[in-house]
């Protein structure tokens, strides 16, 4: 590894001044790289030259932008078979969050401060501190893609978020969700069972198994009737559909599950099974007539999978204002009156419900079921992600008078 002064005269007839560092990278290619000053180029040879030795040297001509990176990224998620849903969001991120900032930024430019510096302006820009981390690990996963091609050998987002700093950014994100409240973020037993009582028609059954087996919308929406054992009184989870509807394996291995479910599920089902739509297999019976099969349990009117949108909109947001679970909005209608709404905006509060009916003590109306099989029926890939969003939920040992009986049982 050289430096050498250039000089030359341009078009003007003025005398100009430039320091060449001329090294061979990994690889054994020479490079050659520019500087105007020699304290620049300086710099530049001593990190080089380490970065050399230790095979972590990426010259900048054989380095490609974030933006061509992301390119890459997606493809690679493409041809890895990702749900056309995570796609999305990768295409989202990049589009929203990373190519405005640093797109134009060659990979060999990034570094821990320019990561630093890239999230500090999202949060400048607005971005909640859930996004920063979303779009951080988005970023790291692009140049994780980037460096099994050989375009980088450093993930700088993987050196920032160090473990210290990853359990500071979930402290924060706890501190920004704040704590799942009942009447707030679950129904209360009581706004459970006047859904049960208000819910009609085909979102009867639909609202009463989402409520007693707290399976995620996707979960619904791909479920079988094959998945259902009357007998054993259970519903197995094996699939989901995203929101394409198509269908792939649940979000992980632990959501490949067996729920037992009490007996209200199971006679709505039963009658519901005898009014549930078919779908057309694409055959006929043999005179020409098109063969209809059951299938999906809560299908659309013709059978095939329903939308996560019509199920909230048509069925849980309606069910709640007949019941009376309603808050007021700040619109007013024609007659001046105030226009109410549903209280609770997605079904997924019927998840919370059905987790915190499982960790109710009997003799408050729950199951008081231990953590790990609350984990379980949840389909929650690990008990540390049950404790952190139920956590609280749990009932405390140490009350007044559980206190009290223990100091006389110590004392006397």
């Amino acid at each position: 590894m050289s430096i050498r002064k250039r000089t030359w005269t341009n078009g003007k007839g003025e005398e100009k001044t430039a320091w060449v560092v001329d090294y061979a990278d990994g690889k054994g290619v020479r490079r050659l790289k520019t500087f105007a000053k020699k304290k620049d180029a300086d710099n530049f040879a001593a990190t080089a030259k380490v970065e050399v030795r230790e095979g972590s040297h990426v010259a900048d001509s054989a380095s490609v932008t974030v933006k061509v990176a992301g390119a890459f990224w997606i493809a690679t998620g493409e041809q890895e078979g990702l749900e056309r849903s995570s796609i999305d969001q990768r295409k989202r991120h990049l589009k929203l969050h990373i190519e405005p900032s640093i797109g134009t930024t060659l990979l060999s430019h990034l570094t821990v401060p320019s990561v630093r510096d890239f999230a500090d302006k999202l949060r400048e820009n607005g971005r909640s501190q859930v996004m920063v981390r979303k779009v951080l690990g988005s970023l790291g996963a692009l140049l994780s893609d980037a460096q099994e091609r050989g375009l980088a050998t450093r993930n700088p987002v993987r050196d920032l978020r160090s473990g210290r700093r990853r359990g500071k950014e979930r402290q924060a994100e706890k501190r920004q969700k704040g704590k799942l409240k009942i009447g707030v973020d679950i129904p209360t037993r009581e706004e459970v069972k006047a859904i049960v009582d208000a819910a009609g028609g085909r979102w009867r059954p639909l609202l009463i198994t989402a409520i007693f087996t707290g399976t995620r919308s996707s979960e619904l929406r791909g479920l079988r009737w094959s998945d259902v054992d009357f007998e054993r009184s259970q519903i197995s989870v094996h699939q989901r559909a995203d929101d394409y509807g198509e269908i792939g394996r649940p979000k992980s291995e632990a959501g490949e599950r067996a729920i037992p479910v009490p007996p209200a599920v199971i006679n709505a089902l039963r009658e519901w099974k005898l009014a549930c739509p078919r779908r057309l297999t694409g055959s006929d019976d043999g005179d020409g007539n098109p063969v209809k099969e059951l299938h999906y349990v809560f299908p659309t009117g013709n059978g095939n999978i329903e939308s996560r949108s019509n199920m909230t909109k048509r069925g849980f947001l309606p069910t709640q204002i007949a019941a009376g679970i309603t808050v007021a909005s700040n619109d007013t209608d024609e007659n001046g009156k105030i226009i109410m709404l549903a209280k609770y905006g997605g079904m997924h509060s019927l998840r919370h419900f059905y987790a915190s009916w499982l960790i109710n003590r009997p003799q408050d109306g729950g199951l008081g079921l231990p953590p790990k099989v609350i984990q379980e029926r949840l389909g929650h890939s690990s008990i540390v992600m049950t404790m952190d969003v139920y956590g609280h939920l749990f009932p405390r040992g140490d009350d007044a008078n559980e206190m009290a009986a223990a100091e006389r049982a110590l004392l006397g």
